[in-house]
């Protein structure tokens, strides 16, 4: 009577008791439910194993899966029948997030028309829009060059000197090929390129202010953005035609469901209050 394990049976026993007592189904003998393994669920089975190990299951592995899948059903339906799923947020999350899977999976398995997507791309040019590229020489002054400095600087790249060897050696390059706006703002600094792209090209300007110092700046290149035709950006129009219209119909689903139901609150919560 002493023992701690005669005392944890004990528990467990009056746990157990007390589960079956509040369950709200009995089975009997004669009600035995029928739990239905089909040829789909073996070959789920299969190809799960098959992803992990990189090679199919021998016919005991297969077994010992197929066992665990029946264990796995048997205990999820008897927590059900205790009503351990009720009250559980993990459980209800889940449901959620299922029930919303279900719904985006339609508008996944759609492929609309051209005129649908082209009308799409229209409405969210945006989106797809090519960024802006900007391409140019820097001649680095330093960070408080003297103007004696800058004046020299700029008076002998006025006259087409080699401009190469001027100014203050640093890492920055010293040309900077066709690059997007936020390439640039991230080699010399943020706002760099809102600068330089208002300048009047193959015409030296300065200085200009960078996240480093001073420049004298000559833009040789510039390209705005611009939207690609749909048969070079198809993929990307349909995923994100496919998740907006996803989102849209789950909204549309979850209306309809709600008309269904109504919901009482507090006064203090009411709608309004």
């Amino acid at each position: 009577m002493r023992e701690p394990l005669f005392h944890f049976i004990l528990i467990g026993i009056a746990i157990f008791g007390w589960f079956y007592w509040v369950s709200p189904e009995e089975d009997t003998a004669e009600d035995v439910e029928t739990i239905t393994i089909g040829a789909e669920d073996v070959a789920l089975l299969a190809t799960r194993f098959e992803q992990r190990r990189k090679r199919a299951p021998d016919d005991a592995e297969l077994q010992v899966l197929i066992g665990a899948l029946v264990r796995e059903e048997v205990l999820v339906r008897e927590a059900r029948k205790l009503g351990l799923d009720r009250g559980d947020q993990v459980i209800r999350a889940r449901l959620v997030q299922k029930m919303d899977f279900l719904t985006g999976a339609i508008a996944s398995s759609v492929t609309p028309e051209d005129a649908v997507l082209l009308s799409y791309l229209a409405d969210n040019s945006t989106r797809f829009e090519t960024p802006s590229m900007i391409a140019f020489d820097q001649v680095f002054l330093g960070e408080s060059p003297e103007q004696s400095q800058i004046a020299q600087t700029l008076s002998a790249l006025n006259a087409k000197e080699d401009w190469s060897s001027l100014g203050i050696s640093s890492l920055l390059l010293s040309t900077m090929p066709l690059s997007a706006m936020n390439v640039v703002d991230a080699t010399f600094g943020r706002g760099f390129s809102a600068v330089i792209q208002d300048l009047e090209p193959m015409v030296w300007s300065g200085p200009v202010q960078s996240g480093y110092g001073l420049h004298f700046v000559r833009v040789t290149a510039s390209e705005a953005g611009q939207v690609p035709p749909l048969e070079a950006i198809r993929d990307a129009v349909l995923r994100e035609w496919r998740r907006e219209t996803g989102e849209k119909l789950t909204q549309a689903q979850y209306e309809s469901f709600a008309a269904g139901y109504q919901v009482e609150m507090p006064p203090d919560h009411e709608a309004g209050q």
